[in-house]
C-alpha cells in the first residue's frame, strides 16, 4: 500500500535536500512531481490539484531556519496537507444515547461487507460492547451462512429469518437487541456488481425502518477511482457516515484513500488489511500521513503490541532477560504473540525507514514458519539449554522440522546475537533510569 507513491515523494524530498533554501523555482518542481506522483496514484485529478496548490502556496509563505533544511521543512508541509486530506483527525463511531445502537453496512458485492461487519462485530466486543449481528443480505448464496460462520468464531450471535426480506430481517433483529441486552445491532445489507435502484431502495428501506444511528460504507480500496465514484451514488441515496476502506493490503495505488473524503466529505473510519477477524485497524488521519511519507508508525506498532501483550507478562519476560534466563521456549512465546498482531509485512511498515528498504521485498506470514518448527522439533531441555545441541540433536531437529542442519545452525547464532543485544538493551534502560533517579535527587539539570 503507497509503497510506489512513498518512493516518488521520498525522492522530491531528497531533491530539496541539497538546496540552500526554498526558491520559486525550486518550489514549482517539487509541486510538479508531487502532482505526478499523485495522479499516479490514481488520485482524484481535482484532490491532486487542489492539494498541490495548498502545499506550493503554503512553501512560498514560509522562511527556511537555519536549523531547518528546506527538505525537511517540505516534507512538514506535504505531512500536513496530507493529514488534512485524509480527514485531519481520527472519527468515531457514533452510539445512540440509549442502546441498542444500530450500525447500518452498505457496499457493492464483492467489497467485503460481510467479513467487515464481523470483523467490526470482534472489535466492538473488544472494547465492552455486546453486539448481535442481522444477516440481512438475503440475495447472495451463502452469504448468511458465511455470516454466521464469521461470528462463530468471534462467540456473537446472528439473528436471521427464512424468508428473503431484508427490511423484515433488520426490524425483527432490532426487537431482538433490545430484549436480548444487546448494546449493538450490527446489519449486513445485500450488495450488487454495480449500482441499481433495486439495491439502492432496499438500503433506503432499512435506513428508514430501523433508524440507524451509524452508517458505514465499505469499500474496495483496489478499485481505484470507481470506488470514489460508488460513494459518491451511495451518499446521494443513504447520507452514509463514514467510509471503510478493504484490501488496502492488496495491490492498491491508494488513490481512493487519498480522494474519497474529499470527494464525498465523509471521514474514513476503519481501515482493513487481510482476511483476520483481528485486521481492522481505526482510521488516523495523522498516522497514515506518517506512512504515507515513510515516516513509519510507532504509535499503532506499540497499540497492537499492548493488545496482546499484558503488564505482567512483560515484567516477566523482562526479568527473564535480565537474569541471563531468556531461553528458546522464551523466544518461541513471542514468535507466537508477534503472530497474533498482523501481517508481518504490515508490522515491518510500522516501523520508521523499513517500509522503502522492504518495498520490493515479499514478506510472507508463513516466514516464521521454519523457526517455529525448529523450536518445536527440539526436546523441552534443549530449549531451554540450546548449549546441549551437538551435532547428531541439531541433524535430528533437521529432520523433524524439515529444515537442514545450516538453518538450525543460523537459527541458534541469531538467537545468541539477539539474546545479547536484548540484555545489553535492557541494562541501558536502567542505566538510564538510575541517572535520571540521580538527576532528581541532585536538582542538577
Amino acid at each position: 500500500m503507497f509503497d510506489d507513491l512513498s518512493s516518488k515523494l521520498q525522492s522530491t524530498f531528497k531533491s530539496l535536500s541539497g538546496q540552500s533554501k526554498i526558491t520559486d523555482l525550486n518550489i514549482a518542481e517539487a509541486v510538479r512531481e508531487i502532482r505526478r506522483a499523485l495522479l499516479d496514484a490514481d488520485v482524484n485529478y481535482e484532490v491532486a490539484r487542489e492539494f498541490t496548490k495548498k502545499v506550493k502556496d503554503q512553501a512560498l509563505e514560509q522562511d527556511v531556519l537555519t536549523s531547518v533544511s528546506p527538505g525537511q521543512l517540505f516534507t512538514k508541509i506535504v505531512y500536513d496537507e496530507l493529514t488534512q486530506v485524509l480527514g485531519g483527525q481520527k472519527e468515531e463511531i457514533r452510539f445512540a444515547s440509549t442502546p441498542p445502537s444500530v450500525i447500518l453496512i452498505a457496499g457493492l458485492q464483492g467489497s467485503g461487507k460481510t467479513t467487515f461487519t464481523g470483523k467490526l462485530a470482534k472489535y466492538l466486543k473488544s472494547k465492552g460492547r455486546n453486539p448481535v449481528l442481522a444477516a440481512a443480505d438475503v440475495y447472495r448464496p451463502a452469504a448468511i451462512e458465511q455470516l454466521k460462520t464469521l461470528a462463530e468464531q468471534i462467540k456473537v450471535p446472528v439473528y436471521s429469518i427464512e424468508e428473503k426480506n431484508a427490511v423484515r430481517t433488520a426490524k425483527e433483529a432490532l426487537q431482538f437487541a433490545r430484549s436480548n441486552a444487546h448494546d449493538v445491532l450490527i446489519i449486513d445489507t445485500a450488495g450488487r456488481l454495480h449500482v441499481d435502484e433495486k439495491m439502492m431502495a432496499e438500503v433506503s428501506e432499512i435506513k428508514k425502518a430501523v433508524q440507524p444511528n451509524e452508517i458505514l460504507f465499505v469499500v474496495d480500496s483496489m478499485t481505484g477511482q470507481d470506488a470514489v465514484n460508488t460513494a459518491r451514488e451511495f451518499d446521494k441515496t443513504i447520507d452514509f457516515d463514514g467510509v471503510v476502506l478493504t484490501k488496502l493490503d492488496g495491490d492498491t495505488r491508494g488513490g481512493a484513500a487519498l480522494s474519497i473524503r474529499n470527494v464525498v466529505e465523509k471521514p474514513i473510519k476503519f481501515i482493513s488489511m487481510g482476511e483476520k477477524m483481528d485486521s481492522l485497524t481505526p482510521f488516523y488521519p495523522d498516522r497514515m500521513a506518517q506512512r504515507i511519507l515513510g515516516m513509519g508508525d510507532v504509535i499503532s506498532l506499540v497499540e497492537k503490541a499492548q493488545q496482546e501483550y499484558d503488564e505482567k507478562e512483560a515484567k516477566q519476560l523482562q526479568q527473564r532477560i535480565t537474569s541471563d534466563k531468556f531461553d528458546l521456549e522464551d523466544f518461541q512465546k513471542q514468535i507466537h504473540q508477534i503472530k497474533k498482531m498482523g501481517s508481518l509485512k504490515d508490522l515491518a511498515g510500522m516501523i520508521p525507514g523499513v517500509s522503502q528498504k522492504l518495498k520490493d521485498t515479499e514478506i510472507e506470514d508463513n516466514a516464521l514458519d521454519p523457526i517455529e518448527a525448529i523450536i518445536s522439533s527440539m526436546t523441552p531441555d534443549e530449549r531451554r539449554n540450546p548449549q546441549l545441541l551437538n551435532a547428531s540433536r541439531k541433524r535430528r531437529i533437521a529432520a523433524g522440522s524439515g529444515t537442514s542442519v545450516r538453518a538450525v545452525n543460523d537459527l541458534l547464532k541469531q538467537f545468541a546475537q539477539m539474546k545479547k543485544m536484548m540484555k545489553t538493551m535492557t541494562k541501558m534502560s536502567k542505566m538510564g533510569r538510575a541517572m535520571q533517579g540521580l538527576k532528581n535527587l541532585t536538582g542538577r539539570p
